[in-house]
């Protein structure tokens, strides 16, 4: 049977909006963490068959096939090409599906996957505001189909975090020391050098700058909620910031012809949908719909990595899929550690990939909360 395995898997600081990166042109970016995937691989660059990135809001320097252009300005072989995948926050974890798919298919041997985003150069939800000069408030509004069936109700991520606090009883304590343990790992992890071997310096920035080790519950409960008498605050919420990330996947016939060690192998892939109004919820079937095709139980898991989009997201995930908070997230998670949208799925599989091999585990999962009601599940098998 064919198997697609993951040679190694790197990525930039994640860094404040605003921050030591916010400067950086998305495709220098993305090209710091090809050229150093290269570099670290030992990979000829000219054998790589296609570059597959995620990205959000491609517009401005974003715009024109991100992969491709951060693939030439990395200076490496022109005839190699790239796609830009947009699955919403789930972009490069798609990514990483699109790859592993090419190569168990039969018709790659090796593909690069990863993703980019600067939010500090183009904010999030650009491209769909940017719509309104041409006449359209929103994706969704003037569509006869969609107004059919889910009426004019709002469609706002910060609705649905709200949403799914209440309906499973998420107080707003709750979700405060819950951003509050996210941000205690993160520092703890950053001091550990956990993060050390997955992030290659850009510059002089070497190290993430998103984790607040001075935050407090105090701090949080002075923040006003997002929105008019909620229960979630800016505190539960992934910060805005900039990164990349990238991972090499190849066939078994690749490992042998250019003489590679992969660290893992894809074990199972697959995605899901939900109810796009809810939007935030989908990680739930997802992950039931992944352990039912694999056989695997939650129990199974080493390491589990969940996208803390919002706190009550993994709230309500870590209620229905009784998984254990201790191998969720160990290290942070995005309220902590940042979502650079078109990114974060491949960091999330790069930073899996390290607490795997830091702890000598075997398998993890990772999932995601994606625009649309949308989720992706991977699940890996580490090798050692």
């Amino acid at each position: 049977m064919t198997q697609a395995y993951i040679v190694d898997a790197v990525r930039s600081p994640v860094t404040r909006r605003g921050g030591a990166l916010a400067g950086v042109h998305p495709a220098d970016l993305g090209a710091a963490v090809l050229t150093g995937l290269m570099d670290r691989t030992g990979i000829d660059p000219a054998a790589v068959e296609d570059v597959v990135f995620g990205c959000v809001d491609t517009i401005g320097p974003q715009a024109g096939d991100i992969a491709r252009t951060a693939w030439l300005a990395a200076g490496l072989p022109d005839h190699v090409p790239g796609v830009t995948v947009d699955r919403q926050c789930g972009s490069s974890q798609q990514a990483v599906h699109f790859a592993a798919q090419a190569v168990l298919s039969g018709t790659a041997d090796v593909v690069v996957a990863g993703g980019v985003q600067n939010m500090s150069a183009i904010p999030i939800s650009a491209a769909m505001t940017l719509g309104q000069q041409y006449g359209f408030a929103d994706p969704f509004s003037g569509s006869v189909g969609w107004q059919r069936r889910y009426g004019s109700q709002p469609v706002s991520q910060f609705r649905s975090a709200e949403m799914i606090a209440r309906k499973w009883g998420a107080s707003r304590l709750d979700m405060e020391q819950f951003a509050l343990e996210s941000h205690r790992r993160a520092v703890a992890a950053a001091a550990e050098g956990r993060f050390d071997r997955e992030i290659l310096p850009i510059g002089d920035v070497t190290t993430d700058t998103c984790p607040r080790p001075d935050t407090s519950l105090a701090k949080m409960a002075a923040l006003a909620p997002l929105e008019e008498d909620g229960l979630v605050t800016a505190a539960m919420a992934s910060q805005i910031c900039d990164g990349s990330a990238a991972l090499l996947v190849v066939s078994e016939r690749a490992l042998a012809v250019h003489g590679l060690t992969p660290r893992a192998r894809i074990h199972h892939l697959s995605v899901r949908g939900a109810d796009p109004v809810w939007m935030l919820t989908a990680p739930i079937p997802a992950t039931a719909h992944a352990l039912r095709r694999t056989g695997m139980t939650i129990e199974d898991f080493d390491a589990i990595e969940i996208n803390e989009a919002f706190a009550p997201v993994v709230l309500a995930w870590l209620k229905e899929t009784h998984a254990d908070p201790d191998l969720v997230n160990i290290n942070g998670g995005g309220i902590a550690l940042g979502h650079p949208l078109g990114a974060t799925g491949a960091r999330l599989m790069t930073t899996l990939l390290a607490e795997l091999d830091r702890t000598g585990g075997r398998y993890g999962l990772q999932t995601m909360c994606e625009g649309g009601g949308q989720a992706n599940v991977t699940i890996i098998e580490r090798l050692g």
